[in-house]
């Protein structure tokens, strides 16, 4: 029974994951504005990423993070490689409800930025990682907020400016003084909407811990610790 709860909520948590992470890339053409600031839309599931990676790291360790944002990834690529060919072919004429130029508005991204939106995820989830234990370490396991908060706020900016700078600035798409604040204008929002869910991550955690009970959920949070100091060690 301890096996297969700890197997079911990382079946939850990683497809709330998965799912957030896909979602963000499929949307992220569409531009919207709030007030002067223009910025994608991509913006808002994204947030949701890192707060589950708070928890999958909490409970499973930095393996169990990291092996899943090897398998997001993958699955990015793979997302992008059926678009890629549902673009090729084309649409019964006529029939379709959707044009192929309709189509290929919304989903024809650039290779730079599929090539840009997967290179940051892993970076950013790289540190997001790194950082989230070495704050959990230093706290002794306390303080959830700082260690959850402090990994995104890190994790986020890299990401931000990872995807505009490859995406737009390298390919000459936009000026330096435009990607700057590009990037701090997205990275100010997703920043707040991550401190907006902070609440969630303790939300999160009384829900596994119930789920789990608590003796064996401070089981499983004291393994996933040991296993990411070996892991630490061994790096």
């Amino acid at each position: 029974m301890f096996k297969s709860k700890r197997e079911f909520v990382f079946i939850i948590l990683a497809g709330v994951f998965i799912t957030n992470a896909i979602v963000a890339e499929l949307i992220g053409g569409k531009l919207i504005q709030i007030g002067p600031f223009v910025m994608s839309i991509g913006i808002i599931p994204w947030p949701i990423v890192f707060l589950t990676t708070d928890l999958i790291n909490e409970y499973y360790g930095k393996s169990g993070v990291k092996k899943l944002s090897l398998i997001t990834a993958a699955l990015i690529a793979y997302a992008f490689v059926i678009l890629f060919f549902s673009i090729i072919v084309p649409a019964a004429q006529g029939i379709s409800a959707v044009t192929d130029e309709q189509f290929t508005a919304v989903f024809g991204q650039s290779m730079w930025i599929i090539v840009a939106s997967i290179i940051a995820f892993l970076v950013s989830q790289l540190i997001d990682v790194s950082i989230f234990w070495l704050l959990r370490n230093k706290t002794g396991g306390k303080m959830i907020w700082l260690r959850s908060t402090g990994s995104t706020v890190i994790s986020q900016l890299v990401d931000t400016f990872i995807v505009l700078g490859i995406a737009f600035w390298l390919p000459g798409k936009m000026s330096t003084s435009t990607f700057i604040n590009a990037a701090l204008t997205g990275y100010t929002f997703k920043l707040i909407i991550a401190v907006a869910l902070t609440p969630l991550i303790y939300l999160g955690h009384s829900l596994i811990d119930n789920y789990f009970g608590d003796e064996d959920a401070h089981l499983i949070i004291k393994e996933a610790a040991e296993a990411s100091l070996e892991h630490k060690v061994k790096e």
